[in-house]
């Protein structure tokens, strides 16, 4: 048995979580509390259990189990794949970590990969490329650039809106099923594999690019997926040639005073918390647009696209 595995192994184990499931779906959190307990006394080191418990206990209000679970989900995967580390910051047992777990976002969109496009478009009214690229094409006018680089591209629903623009096209994303949902629609002249969390020297891909390559660098609805941004902003300065743009987009932290982790395990970040990275980074702030860029849970949720200029 594997540590990630989300079967315990054990048959009657297996019977009594998928019988918590039935009731924590009836709202009955409690009850699937118990039943999941007894599940864990048959199969103790299931990590996937006690991350489900974790949820149980959390819903039953009883955040000190809660968090006894997500502890234990930790100790059996303590590559946390299942972001235990996020939900213990939610629940105020830990500080809010400054990156979530790449291995935990990785696996997040390599399962969401196949439904992204349709769910989030069609079901949650996401809107970030389009607009950030209407941003774009209201600044330089609708010209075209000569070398764009997508971080974050996911299946590729920015360079679709930007792709007949470019001369040359490169993505980069965390997630090998995202890139490859991305190079199926063969918008791309380049794709690879990057780590947007890692500093430049240790991330391999980013580290070994030319420098200023890119009058054009992108990150359309990536950064809510880290918490803190210097990292990102070192990337894109040493990618963009001079005189190149810098588009992006953020969930808006509003009057935060930096990045904030939500119960969606998504960050927000705040408007002057982008001014002052812009600050360091020798970066002109010249477009700023607040709007709504997705629904979750039925409600809408505020962002704020941006767009900076790095010195001709």
């Amino acid at each position: 048995m594997t540590f990630n595995q989300l079967s315990s192994g054990d048959l009657i184990a297996d019977r009594r979580a998928d019988y918590a499931k039935m009731l924590a779906e009836a709202g009955d959190a409690p009850g699937a509390a118990e039943l999941m307990a007894q599940a864990l006394e048959l199969a103790p080191d299931w990590a996937a259990g006690w991350f489900r418990l974790a949820d149980y206990e959390e819903k039953s209000g009883r955040i000190e189990a809660a968090v006894d679970a997500l502890r234990n989900t930790l100790r059996l995967n303590p590559e946390d794949i299942f972001g235990a580390s996020l939900k213990l910051a939610l629940l105020g047992a830990t500080e809010t970590p400054e990156q979530p777990p790449s291995v935990y976002v990785e696996r997040l969109f390599d399962d969401y990969a196949e439904r992204f496009d349709h769910a989030l478009v069609e079901k949650l009214g996401y809107s970030v490329p389009e607009k950030l690229a209407a941003v774009i094409g209201r600044v330089n006018g609708g010209g075209r650039f000569r070398h764009v680089t997508d971080l974050g591209c996911g299946t590729g629903l920015f360079g679709e809106r930007i792709r007949d623009r470019a001369d040359f096209l490169e993505g980069f994303d965390l997630s090998a099923n995202m890139l490859a949902k991305a190079e199926a629609k063969g918008v791309y002249d380049r794709l690879a594999q990057a780590d947007l969390s890692l500093a430049p020297e240790d991330s391999g891909v980013f580290g070994a690019l030319e420098q200023r390559r890119a009058d054009l660098v992108s990150a359309a609805d990536v950064l809510m997926y880290l918490g803190n941004l210097e990292g990102v902003f070192v990337i894109a300065d040493r990618l963009l040639a001079p005189g190149g743009l810098f588009a992006f987009s953020v969930e808006d932290a509003c009057g935060a005073d930096g990045f904030v982790l939500r119960p969606s395990l998504r960050y927000a970040h705040p408007e002057a918390y982008i001014a002052s990275l812009c600050k360091e980074s020798g970066l002109s702030m010249i477009a700023t647009e607040r709007t709504i860029i997705r629904r979750d849970a039925g409600e809408p949720v505020a962002g704020i696209l941006f767009l900076a200029c790095k010195p001709a």
